[in-house]
């Protein structure tokens, strides 16, 4: 079983930056793939980013250029670094991790779920 905690949500104007954390507890933190999804309201929930073990990373394409994936195995951790953010950037971004070496946008493919932190962007 594994354990997802974010933090680091809030309010930041457009063109500004956050980033959101991901700490995870439980089983091999550092051999799941792991990744960043979002949802607006009114929306279906959106693949934003994922990342190997190997530092693989994969972007959707509204967010490439923008934002950046990392971790750090050591601390349990993974970042989400988002920069020039637009209004559209606002929602609700959840952590996920998957147990099947699995990298792509498809949501039921993610075993694990953290509960979500809320981004807004105010224009």
């Amino acid at each position: 079983q594994v354990l997802l905690v974010e933090s680091g949500g809030g309010l930041v104007q457009a063109g500004g930056s956050l980033r959101v954390s991901c700490a995870a507890s439980g089983r091999t933190f550092s051999r799941y793939p792991m990744g960043w999804f979002r949802q607006a309201p009114g929306k279906e929930r959106e693949f934003v980013t994922s990342i190997t073990w190997y530092s693989t990373t994969t972007y959707a394409d509204s967010v490439k250029g923008r934002f950046t994936i990392s971790s750090d195995n050591a601390k349990n951790t993974m970042y989400l670094q988002m920069n020039s953010l637009k209004p559209e950037d606002t929602a609700v971004y959840y952590c996920v991790a998957s147990k099947n070496g699995y990298t792509g946008s498809s949501a039921s493919s993610y075993d694990y779920w953290g509960q979500g932190t809320q981004v807004t962007v105010s224009s």
